[in-house]
């Protein structure tokens, strides 16, 4: 336990917290020197993947954009293959849509619709678990291709947001929590 908790300290220390931004009462974190620091980023991408690696993932799906980060080389370390996750218009071929609301307003994320098979067992990943709603939004986009989520995986999760609350029984799995 003492190695995890050092390295959890490690991880933190690569965090910067931009007070009020993008808004007032808003403290951002900033994922940007972590991602700046090869020994710290190899140790993110290690703690994802970690709780994951007995769980028979098929496939990764991971959100646009800081997703992508995290996603690639976590599906490398799992032996699965690689999905994105768009925003609308980005993807060449036919696919699956599904809406998600916003705080003012509505989103969308697509996936191809040929991207996985039904008996595929997926870990949805993304940079930041804030209110949840992006993450189950993909989870319907698995659905709509008939494949299992496995679980969600995140580098951050924002605590105070209570978004684990929305996913019922589903695994989360979280590098650090603020």
């Amino acid at each position: 336990m003492p190695h995890l908790i050092n390295a959890m300290e490690q991880l933190d220390r690569h965090i910067t917290i931009v007070p009020n931004f993008p808004k007032p009462g808003i403290d951002f974190k900033d994922i940007t020197p972590l991602l700046g620091s090869a020994p710290a980023f190899a140790l993110a991408v290690v703690g994802m993947i970690t709780p994951w690696r007995d769980a028979g993932i098929t496939h990764v799906i991971a959100i646009e954009s800081r997703g992508f980060i995290f996603g690639a080389p976590i599906a490398l370390g799992l032996g699965a293959s690689f999905v994105p996750v768009r925003k609308p218009g980005k993807l060449p071929r036919t696919v699956f849509r599904e809406a998600y609301a916003l705080e003012y307003g509505t989103d969308a994320v697509e996936m191809h619709a040929d991207a996985i098979p039904p008996d595929a067992r997926v870990l949805i990943v993304d940079d930041v678990l804030a209110t949840g709603g992006t993450a189950l939004a993909v989870s319907r986009l698995v659905q709509s291709a008939g494949a299992a989520v496995a679980g969600y995986g995140f580098l951050i999760e924002l605590m105070d947001l209570g978004a684990r609350r929305h996913f019922g029984e589903a695994r989360i799995e979280a590098t650090l929590r603020y």
